[in-house]
This record gives C-alpha cells, structure tokens and sequence, in this order.
C-alpha cells in the first residue's frame, strides 16, 4: 500500500513573477500524529544553485569572492560578503556545467574535475533553492581570466586567494558569516580537499 502524501489541496495565488516566482499556497498538511491542519507560506521559487571552494593543494590556498550583498546590508551588514564561488544553473543545465561556468565568470579559474560532497536546501522555509555543493583542485596556471562576475548582471565581485586555515579562521571572528561558505569551509577543514 503506498504510503500517503503529508501534503494536499494546493491553493496556490501568484504574487510575483518578475524575475523568479512569489507564491501565496494554501494546503492541507498531515502532522506525525495523523491530525491535518490547513496552512499558508509564501514560497519563493528561485531556482536550484551551485557553489564551489576551490583548493590549491600546493600552496594550502582557496578562491573566495567579495561582493556586496543588498539584502544582507538590508539585514544590518553593512559589508561586501565573503563567500565561495556559486550560481544559479541556468535552464535544464546540469550542476557540474554550471560550477565550470560560474568559476570562469567569477573567480577566473578553469576547474576540470569538480567533485560533488553533498546537496542542501538552505532556507526550506521559503525557498524552494536547492544547493550542490562542490570542491575542486586547482594550481596557479588555472587562474586564467581575472573574474569578478557578469557586468550585464550587475556583478561587481573582487577575487580573494588566501589560505585555508586563514579563511576558516574568519568564521570564528564574524568576517565569513555566509551560510554556504561556512559550510563548505567547514567541510574542507575536517575532510580535506584531494581529488
């Protein structure tokens, strides 16, 4: 007997569609003790994403970016975030395209063998933004362009090489508060990077 689903009714209105979708949806949900409630959220449908810590294994290296962030300055930081390099897949493009492009665009970097760790939804809340996360080596003769992003897409992103321990070091005093990062670095810290 197949099981049955803990989520019916949709009632969905649409809020928004410019750029991605806002969505008011009305449903009926089962709780674990089999008791249904009717429930409303706001979804954002944004699209699925990638991001990518880059490891230079010869020199204990990493690639992060700097760029402002309107919605955190919103948030009260008032600073260009430090994060790893991430993108938006485009249309039915695959993740590992998407990670080999995105690292051109922004940080300059040809990356070959991206390696995906894991997958996470960031914010399950609101958003239906699922991540692959992605490491990958790189060496000096790879950094082939100078990044920092699309201008058409407003991009403005300044590229940061420093040292693995420097840049887990930053999480500790509040200089790396980006989620994605944080969790990439962590890993990175406890796993290692090799291919």
């Amino acid at each position: 007997m197949a099981e049955e689903s803990a989520v019916r009714n949709f009632k969905e209105t649409v809020l928004s569609d410019e750029k991605f979708l806002l969505r008011r949806v009305e449903f009926d949900q089962r709780h674990f003790d089999g008791w249904w409630s009717r429930l409303t959220r706001e979804v954002y449908t944004h699209g699925n994403a990638v991001a990518l810590l880059p490891y230079d294994p010869a020199r204990g290296t990493v690639l992060l970016t700097r760029q402002i962030r309107f919605v955190t300055y919103l948030n009260g930081h008032p600073h260009p975030l430090i994060e790893v390099c991430a993108g938006m897949l485009d249309g039915d493009e695959q993740p590992e395209a998407a990670i080999i492009r995105e690292a051109r665009e922004e940080i300059g970097c040809v990356i070959r063998n991206p390696r995906r760790i894991f997958d996470s939804f960031m914010s399950p809340g609101c958003l239906t933004e699922r991540i692959s996360f992605f490491v990958a080596t790189y060496g000096e003769a790879d950094r082939t362009g100078r990044g920092g992003g699309l201008a058409d897409e407003g991009e403005d992103i300044e590229v940061l090489e420093i040292t693995l321990e420097a840049a887990v070091a930053m999480i500790g005093r509040g200089e790396i508060v980006d989620g994605k990062t944080i969790l990439l670095l962590q890993w990175a810290a406890l796993h290692g990077i090799a291919d």
